[in-house]
């Protein structure tokens, strides 16, 4: 791939984020104004019962965020290097779905009035101690620098079975972050993404695991 190509490759992803984004940003506000304009204190209501920042609802959304957005990378990546017609509706349908629920948990921590990085290290709000490597993987699950640098150079199967194995992981810390919030955030909103994201990822996981049998590779 060029780096022409590259860079037109990123630009579609930082504008598709931006618009997703922007999108979320604007449901999320609607349904703050329509309560508000039910009820005289509804603002004030949801500014008093917004999370605080060390909070579970929060720390899920920005580490959630960020685990989202690889997802999403690296789905672009196997759409470019595969004619597999059923693992590039996979990798739509991550794109779509990941980039969606990332746009909505930005929102509402825009909404809370929240800072969308954390000061302190990832996944505190699960009583977890991470301290980032220089490998890229920032968190559970993550790939490293070297994996994403592999998977860009790889091309048709040898693509889809490296792609299929890095989601897979990928997949499992996430439904096991997911988990972990849905039995203990406070917002509704965030219980009940949490608990879609568990049942969506654990189903693209009995997938991935079909389409490693078929390429002859165990899950």
């Amino acid at each position: 791939m060029t780096a022409l190509a590259t860079s037109g490759s990123t630009r579609r992803m930082i504008l598709a984020g931006v618009s997703v984004l922007l999108v979320a940003l604007g449901l999320v506000a609607l349904m703050v104004v329509r309560s508000s304009s039910a009820s005289p204190s509804g603002a004030s209501s949801a500014a008093r019962s917004a999370p605080a920042e060390d909070s579970v609802d929060a720390g899920f959304a920005r580490d959630m965020a960020i685990h989202h957005q690889q997802a999403v990378e690296m789905s672009f990546i196997v759409r470019d290097r595969t004619d597999d017609e059923d693992l590039r509706r996979l990798a739509y349908d991550i794109i779509n779905t990941q980039a969606n629920q990332r746009g909505m948990m930005l929102g509402w921590l825009e909404i809370w009035g929240l800072p969308k990085s954390a000061a302190g290290p990832p996944m505190e709000w699960m009583g977890h101690t991470l301290t980032p490597t220089d490998d890229g993987s920032l968190m559970p699950g993550m790939a490293t620098d070297a994996e994403l640098a592999a998977l860009t150079a790889a091309k048709g199967e040898k693509a889809e079975v490296l792609f299929l194995r890095l989601m897979t992981v990928h997949h499992r810390a996430g439904a096991d972050m997911a988990q972990a919030a849905a039995g203990t955030a406070k917002t509704d909103a965030i219980r009940n993404l949490a608990a879609g994201m568990v049942r969506g990822q654990q189903s693209e996981i009995g997938l991935m695991a079909d389409m490693l049998t078929a390429r002859g590779v165990k899950p």
